[in-house]
């Protein structure tokens, strides 16, 4: 093989690597802005989050295309193809946690007067570990560094914890005044949507390792909390 086609072929797993982490990028501020809407109850910030999801869709779109063609053209083995399955799948977990970002922006334009800054607060505590195991499986994926990969993959219970004692907070709030039944409805679902970007980010984790090493981190047990 030509230093050309080495060179042409280096700088196309480098165009994919920059676009997963430009993916990332637009995901990490769309948590946290999400959120931030959520907690000082800004309309507008959220519905720029919601108007960011369709970049993700996009990126999403063209890495797909390009790893296409990387395998007809390239024929990837061992670490090469690993890197590119472990770019499918990466996207399509950023992709999902866009989607679960948008999902809090709406649920938080449909708030209502009867939700406390206790409420919203309790969410806030819950979206910083979520947006920090975001930050280090990115990282972790950019330097394709397998025990960083693990230690998200193995930190997934800290965020379980989180949900629970939101969903207990929550329920308290519900019993001592039924009027924010709706209210507290909506942060329930918001709650549930951070748990769930929390699994993405332990996949992508997963994802990271297997590039890495060749292994599987699935096939040890992993500590899981039991949700209430």
């Amino acid at each position: 093989m030509s230093d050309h086609i080495v060179s042409a072929y280096s700088d196309e797993l480098d165009k994919l690597s920059s676009d997963i982490m430009r993916m990332g990028g637009i995901v990490e501020t769309m948590i946290a802005d999400s959120c931030r809407a959520l907690s000082i109850n800004d309309p507008v910030l959220a519905r720029e989050v919601i108007a960011r999801d369709p970049q993700v869709d996009v990126i999403e779109a063209e890495v797909e295309k390009q790893i296409v063609s990387l395998i007809a053209r390239r024929q990837p083995m061992g670490h090469d193809l690993r890197m590119i399955l472990s770019a499918l799948k990466t996207s399509n977990e950023l992709e999902r946690i866009g989607d679960l970002s948008k999902n809090i922006a709406k649920r938080a334009l449909r708030l209502d007067d009867f939700v406390s800054a206790e409420m919203r607060n309790a969410i806030l505590r819950m979206s910083r570990p979520v947006a920090r195991q975001l930050n280090e499986v990115l990282d972790a994926y950019a330097s394709s560094n397998s025990a960083l990969a693990k230690n998200v993959w193995s930190s997934d219970d800290d965020i379980d914890q989180h949900y629970n004692a939101v969903f207990r907070e929550m329920v308290t709030y519900l019993i001592e005044d039924p009027r924010r039944i709706s209210a507290g409805a909506h942060m329930l679902f918001i709650a549930k949507n951070l748990e769930r970007i929390g699994d993405h980010c332990t996949n992508i984790a997963e994802f990271v390792y297997y590039q890495a090493v060749g292994e599987y981190l699935s096939t040890m047990e992993r500590p899981k909390l039991d949700q209430v």
